[in-house]
């Protein structure tokens, strides 16, 4: 199900080499969270388990894709490559077990720089393990002789890709998290590599096989650790200027919505502003955001037509393109699309994708939360929550 240590987004490897550098002994746990209906049984958990501490535990980095990351990733130094030529993942990290009520429970807990990889190829594992599992027909067929299935949804991803290259949205495959197979994933990338305006995958094992670039700066975790390890008030500064520290301008888009929009255009300052290439949308009315950068770098005195937001929240191919109007002339976007191509649910329509994440829970044992522009994708205990809102000015400590 994961083929390669290399089979996982950019960003974690980029931020794991962040926190390596600045946090080396900072000690952090994770927690799974289905927010979805679906349900699992004693059989998913087994399989999963067995993934887990015979598959994911024998990954490693090989000396052509130690070579390659030299050659195409040159942001990442030297030291750290050595680094990941020597990382393996540790099975007893991950505690996995099922509830009363059929739920899932995974928590991941050990020091940061070690624990930051499980986050993608958990989640991938789990949608695999679900839909051959539980879920066993896609549209009628078994995913086990569904050539025909691969070739229909072949051309479901190449309609997708022509509606985005023909309005002009630059966009990259973000959907390895909730693929619905790594088989499925591979027929979307070999399917979108003839689109004009694909700019590149977050997948770097898919990168290196079709020549793509491997595309993704920073997640949410980096600015969540940041609030515990050096403060709460002023996260998402403390966080860019640290990555700053490590990456001297390179991978500058900066993810807002950690603690809420406001709270970080107040953090983003005149350099940070200036240094940074643009902002990611993850959470919230799409449309507003757009008003309140361009607004944001207006006041800065900075033109909006230099910059570049970039939208990966829950993208299809009509979203996209809507945003790529509103942008038109006002400022430069382009967009991360994920499970609309590697789960379709239009597809799939009878058997949904998951709807699920994986969150750092706490670092070094202090709570961290996620606020978020929508209030469905907060996550954190409810008073660590109740003090982040209060902090950031979102709410009282009594709302």
């Amino acid at each position: 199900m994961i083929k390669s240590i290399l089979d996982n987004d950019l960003y974690k490897f980029t931020m794991q080499m962040a926190v390596l550098e600045l946090f080396p002994k900072a000690e952090a746990e994770y927690r799974f969270t289905n927010r979805g209906p679906q349900r699992f049984s004693r059989e998913f958990v087994e399989e999963l388990r067995r993934v887990i501490d015979e598959e994911i535990s024998a990954l490693v980095l090989t000396e052509d894709e130690y070579q390659w990351l030299g050659e195409n990733c040159s942001f990442l130094k030297p030291m750290y490559l050595e680094y990941l030529k020597n990382f393996r993942f540790k099975p007893g990290e991950v505690k996995v077990c099922l509830t009363e009520e059929k739920e899932l429970d995974i928590r991941i807990k050990g020091l940061w720089h070690s624990t930051i990889l499980w986050e993608i190829v958990l989640m991938a594992a789990v949608s695999e393990i679900y839909f051959t599992t539980i879920e066993k027909e896609w549209n009628g067929k078994s995913p086990s002789t569904s050539e025909s299935l691969l070739e229909a949804y072949g051309e479901k991803i190449l309609e997708i890709g022509k509606a985005l290259e023909e309005n002009g949205c630059l966009f990259a495959e973000f959907g390895t998290r909730r693929r619905r197979s790594f088989e499925l994933h591979d027929q979307v990338m070999k399917t979108l590599l003839p689109i004009k305006t694909l700019t590149g995958t977050s997948n770097v094992f898919f990168a290196k096989k079709y020549g793509l670039k491997p595309i993704g700066t920073v997640g949410h975790e980096w600015i969540m650790g940041t609030s515990a390890l050096i403060g709460l008030r002023y996260a998402n500064r403390f966080a860019f200027e640290n990555w700053v520290e490590v990456y001297k301008g390179d991978l500058g888009i900066a993810l807002t919505d950690t603690f809420g929009s406001e709270a970080f255009f107040k953090d983003m300052d005149l350099k940070l502003s200036k240094i940074y290439d643009g902002f990611r949308h993850d959470s919230g009315d799409p449309f507003t955001f757009v008003d309140g950068v361009i607004g944001h770098y207006r006041k800065m005195g900075i033109d909006p037509m230099k910059k570049v937001i970039v939208f990966s929240d829950a993208l299809n191919a009509e979203a996209a393109i809507r945003l790529k109007k509103y942008c038109q002339d006002k400022i430069n976007c382009s967009f991360g699309i994920g499970t609309s191509l590697t789960n379709n649910s239009e597809f799939f329509r009878e058997s949904p994708p998951l709807n699920m994440v994986i969150k750092l829970h706490s670092v070094n044992g202090i709570p961290v939360v996620k606020l978020s522009d929508s209030p469905e994708k907060e996550t954190g205990e409810r008073d660590a929550l109740r003090v982040a809102n209060y902090i950031v000015g979102r709410k009282g400590l009594d709302e």
